[in-house]
C-alpha cells in the first residue's frame, strides 16, 4: 500500500516516537547540545548532556551503534542511570546531528572525536557503554586515552573480528556490499532482513508503509559515508594488531547474535584476559539491549553501580568550594 509515499514529519509514526524519546531525555535531566570540536575539518557533534553537571557524581558515556539514533538505542535504559551518573549520550559522526568534512572513516577517528567532545564538556574520567559499532569506538577510546576510561561495557561488539572471517564464512553475508545493504536498509525488504538478523524473535507482519516511514526518517542521511565506515571496519583487520586494554570490561552478547556471532564474544574475552567478564543472554539476538532490556539493564547496573558510588544526602558547601578550586587550578 503506497510503499514509496513519504509522509510529512508531522504525520510520521517514526518522527512521533523520536519526539517522545526527545521529551523523555529532557525529563530525565538532559539537554541537547551541538559542540564544534575545532579540529579544522568542521567536525561538530551532537550530544545529550546533563542540564546540571554534579561534581560528586561519576560520569557515564553511552555510545550507540548503527541503526536508529542514540535515543532509540538507550531510551529504555536512561532512567536506570541518571540518578547515579552524569550521563552523556552522543551521536557519532554521520549519525543524528553530528557531521564532519573530514575523509576519515575509522573507528579510531570516531573515538578521537568523542574524546574531544568529552574534554569539551569537562569530563576527565568516565565509564563507557558501547553497543555494536559503539563498542568499537569505546574500545578505541580505552586504547587512545586509558586514563579517561574507568570501566567499559561492550555489547555485541565484534572488535576481535578479522578480515579473513568473511572469507571463512563466519558471517551470514558473503561480502561487504551485502552487509552494507542490510545494515543501511533503503527498502522495506532490506529493513525486514535487518530485523530478522538483529532479533531472536523479530516482530512479524509490520506493514511496508511503516517500514518505509522509518527508512525515510532514520536511514537516508550520510548513507555513502556509513558504507565507507563499514568498509573500514573490516579492511586489513587482524586480531594480532588489536591493542590490549587493561580497564575492567564487561562483555555482553546475545546467544543467537547473527550480526556478530557469539564466537567473537569468546574471542574478545580471551583477548582482554582476566580484566574481562563475558555475559551471554539467552534467547536474544544482536539487538540484546532492545530485545532483553531488563536483563541488559540488570547486568549494566551490577557492573557499573555496585559498590561504585553512594550519593550524599546533599552536597555541602565544602564540596562546591573544592570543585571550583579544582577547576581554577586545572
Amino acid at each position: 500500500m503506497f510503499p514509496h509515499l513519504k509522509l510529512p514529519r508531522c504525520f510520521s509514526f517514526t518522527a512521533s516516537i523520536d519526539w517522545f524519546y526527545r521529551h523523555s531525555f529532557a525529563i530525565a535531566g538532559l539537554r541537547s547540545v551541538i559542540t564544534d570540536l575545532g579540529d579544522g575539518d568542521g567536525t561538530s557533534m551532537h550530544c545529550w548532556v546533563p542540564k546540571i553537571h554534579k561534581p560528586f557524581k561519576p560520569s557515564l558515556l553511552l555510545i550507540h551503534g548503527f541503526g536508529a539514533n542514540a535515543m532509540w538505542q538507550y531510551g529504555e535504559h536512561l532512567r536506570h542511570f541518571t540518578s547515579r551518573f552524569n550521563v552523556y549520550v552522543p551521536d557519532l559522526v554521520f549519525f543524528g546531528n553530528s557531521s564532519t568534512s573530514s575523509l576519515e572513516r575509522t573507528e579510531s577517528f570516531q573515538a578521537a572525536c568523542v574524546i574531544k567532545l568529552m574534554q569539551a564538556h569537562g569530563v576527565g574520567k568516565t565509564s563507557i557503554v558501547g553497543i555494536s559499532y559503539g563498542g568499537f569506538v569505546g574500545y578505541n577510546m580505552a586504547v587512545q586515552c586509558p586514563g579517561m576510561v574507568e570501566r567499559l561495557v561492550l555489547c555485541g561488539a565484534g572488535v576481535c573480528l578479522e578480515e579473513k572471517d568473511m572469507e571463512d564464512g563466519l558471517f551470514i553475508v558473503s561480502d561487504l556490499e551485502e552487509a552494507s545493504s542490510i545494515l543501511l536498509p533503503q527498502t522495506p525488504h532490506k529493513l525486514k532482513e535487518l530485523l530478522r538478523y538483529s532479533f531472536f524473535k523479530p516482530t512479524k507482519g509490520v506493514p511496508s508503509f511503516f517500514l518505509t516511514d522509518f527508512i525515510n526518517v532514520m536511514c537516508t542521511n550520510y548513507v555513502e559515508e556509513k558504507r565507507e565506515m563499514i568498509q573500514e571496519i573490516l579492511t586489513d583487520r587482524k586480531l594480532s594488531s588489536l591493542p590490549k586494554i587493561t580497564q575492567p570490561t564487561l562483555i555482553i552478547w546475545g546467544e543467537q547474535d547473527q550480526i556478530f556471532p557469539l564466537e567473537l564474544g569468546y574471542r574478545l574475552k580471551r583477548h582482554i584476559g582476566k580484566q574481562g567478564q563475558l555475559v551471554i543472554i539467552q534467547k536474544a539476538g544482536h539487538a540484546v539491549n532492545l530485545e532483553k532490556p531488563k536483563e541488559f539493564a540488570k547486568h549494566l547496573k551490577s557492573f557499573l553501580c555496585d559498590s561504585l558510588w553512594s550519593p550524599p544526602s546533599s552536597p555541602t558547601w565544602k564540596d562546591h568550594i573544592h570543585f571550583h578550586i579544582k577547576n581554577k587550578v586545572n
